[in-house]
Parts: structure tokens; C-alpha cells; sequence
């Protein structure tokens, strides 16, 4: 017990609108529904966890967290609640509580209990139909100020599983975890393939219809952690965790579950060190930074960045390098630093063409090929020409050469090429071309579930606002309005990534 109130619990009590009598008598209910009917909580026990910051023993903290996640849509965890795991001591723990709440960064076997309630909790929202995206992002420096020297080191191996007697033991905490036995090189395989699969599907059709399947994957990959395998599949499960908590953290981003992708992020940064894979760490924290330019926050996603950039290691390839610099500079494009931006993109062309290919690629990386490259620096110079309209032709000679490059199955990459090509040809008072490419992203859109084509779809709406008097254009207006989900096209904020 602190003394002073649990802010985290008071607020989250706050927004469910329960008394605390209310609360106290469903703890009770739930725990009996989990298998422990011999909790008895009542109305001064919940008094003193919110006024007092007392700690409630075990199994409460996981029972208030299935309440809470069940009442409010989304996804709540221990952490949330403001009540810390029990874990290894170390300095790495000693962070202050008020800017560090999630105990960043946490211990092998404390990764693998939050990927398995996180997920646990994420399926239970899909089978109940209450996910939603309410919940605050953290900063990015909340997150990159703990993790720095966390990243910057090699974890040992040999500590990626509990420290128990038995080598087969698994903990039975977390919620809907896969009842794992331990698993060979041909089980790791199947589930390496399966990632391969879900990320060819991601990219042809969108986040929205295959999230509830990756993220039920990575529940059963948690479970499978909680064991002390040998430590060449340990290292192989936990870039298979690594691998489905990006693809399930990209596709919450592409419906616009945004903190929840943000968390699976972070948890994929924590598998991937944990695997001694250090440049798919930085890979993933660079997903996080570009979802914060999307939220048109790019000074966090700056910060997130000179993490993953740094802390990638030197073992990271060229074309991995330049994947990064596209990022940092479409960040930059957005706070209008054309110079830098530039600079950044020179060295991303650098990087990209002196990787003589020699080491073959992680699959992970395997998706940014030229196109890519050319798409993300039409997104940059696009997204720059909201400040100097000069280089929107530059932006169109990307795009189209990324559109020329694109492989068949990446059909949400065409998509976002068309919209940034269409954009780029408004603010260069280009409406003809503009209509004829804005009509062909919205061709291929509904082959898709992504939210963030919407969202480019929208700030390229309000570009057409100049060419209102044009037949032509008044048709695209109404066909865009048809095409975006209702009232999403009025009075929406505008967002600096979202051009």
C-alpha cells in the first residue's frame, strides 16, 4: 500500500460508472466465474485500492482487468489498472512509476505473461463485438526513454524462460492461453510459414479481416514461451512472436485500434530483443513511429525513431537502414523540414542501392523493395507539398514509379500510390490527372478493410474542396462521400500524416 490514490484504477473507475459496491460484488462473481469462489471483496477493499493504492492480491488483479476490458471495449491490463507485476528485482525495475507505469522494459518471462493476457483480452473483446479504439497513446518517449539502454544491450538467452525446477513448466496466468506442450523445429516451421501467409494477406486485402486469426496465433506462441525449450527454438518462438505482434500490431493500425497497436508494438520489440534479433526491435518500434505520423504526431515518431535507428545494432542491413530513413524523413516532411527531409531521403537512396544483396534479407523485410521505396518518398514529398506546393511534382514522379515497380498482392500499397499521386496533382492545380487517379484508388478500395486508406482518402477529399466548381470533380466528391463509411467525412480533424 503507497498511501496515496491509484490514479490509473480511479480513472478507469471513473469512465466504466460503477460504485464501488457494484464493483466489489462483480469481482466476486467473475473470480468464482475463473475458478476462485473463495474471494469475498467488499466495498472498503475497493475503497482502499482506488483512495489508498493498495495492491489486491492474486487472482484480483487479472479479474478486474477482464471487468474492465468487458466494460469499457478495449483492451485493460494489470498495468493499466496501476497495479505492477510481480518480477525479477533489478535496476532495470527501478524506474519511476508516474512516467514509466508499465515497468518498461520487462523481463523475458514478464513478456511472454503480458503477450498472453494481452492477446487473451483482445480475443475476448472480437467473440463479445466491443473492440473499439478508446484509450490515449503513450508518448514516444515514454516509451524510447526506459527502453534505450534495455535495447542497446544482448539479452541471454539462456534467462528467456521462468526460472523453475521443472523445464516443462508453464504458468497458468493469462487469459484464453493456448495449452502448450513443448514443440520441435517442425511445430516453429508451420507457425513460420503461417506468418508468411498472414503477411501476404495483410498486404493484398487489409488489417481488418485476419487480425482475430494473428492475434489468436500469438496467444498460442505465449503459451509455447512459458516453456524452456533449447535455446536455438527458443531464439526461433520468440521472432515468431516478434513476427505476428508487428503483423498484429500493423493491423489494429490499419483499423484504427490505435493504443492497441501501439502495445503490440512494444510487445514485439520485447520478443524480438529477447530472440537476439536486434534490428527487428528497431523494426518494430519503427512501426510505432509510423503510426504516430499517421496520428500527426511526428515529434514522437522523431523519438521513436532515433531509438529504433540506434538500437537496431550493427549487424542491420543496408536496405534495412534505408527502410528506416524513408520513415524519419516522411516525419520530418510533416513538421515541414524540407531540407532535412531531403537529406534523409538522399541517404535512403544510398543505403538502398549499396545493398548488394549478398545476405539474403529476413522475411520481414522482404516487402520493402524498390516500389516501396519510391511510394514512401512520394508519401514524403507529398506530404511536404502541404508546405511548398514546388515539389508536389516530385512527389507525382515517385508515385508513379512506385505504382510501375508494385508486385501483384500489394494491393493496399496501390492504393495508398494512387491516393498520394491523385493529392499530389491537386495542390499542383493538376484536377484532370487528379480526377483520373483518384477515381482508379477508388476502383481497388473496396477489395480492401484498411481505415487508413479512409484516412487518406478524406484529407485527399478536402483537397478537392479548390475544385468544387468543376462538373468533373463534384462527381468525384460525391463518388469519395459514397466510398468513406457515414459522417466520416464531415468536420473530421485534420491530421499532418493524413495528405
Amino acid at each position: 500500500m503507497t498511501g496515496e490514490p491509484n490514479t490509473r484504477l480511479s480513472d478507469l473507475f471513473g469512465l466504466a460508472g460503477w460504485s464501488k459496491g457494484e464493483l466489489a460484488r462483480m469481482v466476486n462473481r467473475q473470480a468464482a466465474a475463473m475458478g476462485h469462489p473463495q474471494l469475498a471483496t467488499d466495498t472498503s477493499r475497493v475503497r482502499r485500492w482506488i483512495d489508498m493504492g493498495e495492491s489486491p492480491r492474486d487472482p484480483v488483479p487479472k479479474v478486474l482487468a477482464a471487468l474492465f476490458t468487458e466494460r469499457l471495449g478495449r483492451v485493460v491490463t494489470i498495468e493499466d489498472l496501476g497495479f505492477g507485476r510481480r518480477g525479477r528485482a533489478g535496476k532495470q525495475r527501478e524506474v519511476g512509476e508516474q512516467h514509466n507505469p508499465d515497468g518498461l522494459p520487462w523481463a523475458p518471462e514478464r513478456t511472454a505473461a503480458v503477450l498472453t493476457e494481452f492477446t487473451g483480452m483482445d480475443l475476448m473483446l472480437n467473440r463479445r463485438g466491443l473492440v473499439s479504439a478508446g484509450a490515449a497513446l503513450a508518448a514516444g518517449s515514454t516509451i524510447t526513454g526506459p527502453m534505450h539502454d534495455w535495447l542497446h544491450t544482448d539479452p541471454v538467452l539462456a534467462a528467456d524462460a521462468p526460472r523453475i525446477d521443472d523445464p516443462l513448466y508453464a504458468d497458468p496466468a493469462g487469459f484464453d492461453r493456448y495449452e502448450a506442450a513443448p514443440i520441435g523445429s517442425e511445430e516453429i516451421e508451420a507457425l513460420e510459414r503461417s506468418v508468411e501467409v498472414f503477411r501476404a494477406w495483410d498486404a493484398s486485402r487489409g488489417g481488418g479481416l485476419q487480425r482475430k486469426a494473428v492475434v489468436g496465433q500469438l496467444n498460442e506462441v505465449g503459451g509455447m514461451l512459458a516453456f524452456r525449450h533449447p535455446e536455438h527454438l527458443q531464439r526461433r518462438l520468440w521472432g515468431v512472436a516478434a513476427n505476428l505482434a508487428v503483423l498484429a500490431g500493423w493491423m489494429s493500425h490499419d483499423i484504427g485500434l490505435e493504443p492497441t497497436a501501439q502495445k503490440y508494438f512494444v510487445i514485439a520489440a520485447h520478443a524480438a530483443r529477447e530472440g537476439g534479433d536486434r534490428p527487428r526491435a528497431g523494426e518494430a518500434l519503427s512501426r510505432a513511429a509510423r503510426q504516430m505520423v499517421h496520428l500527426g504526431r511526428p515529434d514522437d515518431a522523431l523519438d521513436l525513431m532515433k531509438l529504433a535507428k540506434s538500437g537496431s545494432g550493427d549487424m542491420v542491413l543496408p536496405r534495412t537502414q534505408a527502410m528506416l530513413h524513408t520513415i524519419e524523413a516522411w516525419a520530418q516532411a510533416s513538421m515541414g523540414r524540407g531540407q532535412a527531409m531531403r537529406r534523409t531521403l538522399g541517404k535512403a537512396e544510398e543505403l538502398f542501392v549499396s545493398d548488394k544483396s549478398d545476405v539474403p534479407p529476413p522475411s520481414w523485410m522482404q516487402l520493402f523493395d524498390e516500389a516501396d521505396l519510391h511510394g514512401m518518398q512520394a508519401l514524403a514529398f507529398r506530404t511536404l507539398a502541404e508546405h511548398d506546393p514546388s515539389v508536389a511534382i516530385v512527389a507525382q514522379r515517385h508515385a508513379k514509379q512506385a505504382l510501375e515497380l508494385r508486385a501483384n498482392g500489394r494491393q493496399r500499397s496501390k492504393i495508398f500510390d494512387y491516393i498520394s499521386l491523385a493529392s499530389a496533382c491537386f495542390i499542383a492545380d493538376d484536377p484532370e490527372q487528379a480526377d483520373r487517379y483518384a477515381r482508379l484508388a477508388l476502383v481497388t478500395m473496396g477489395e480492401t478493410s484498411s481505415h487508413r486508406t479512409w484516412d487518406r482518402l478524406r484529407e485527399m477529399y478536402r483537397l478537392t474542396g479548390r475544385f468544387a466548381g468543376y462538373a468533373k470533380i463534384e462527381d468525384l466528391r460525391e463518388e469519395i462521400k459514397l466510398a468513406l463509411p457515414q459522417s466520416s467525412i464531415i468536420k473530421q480533424p485534420r491530421r499532418s500524416s493524413e495528405i
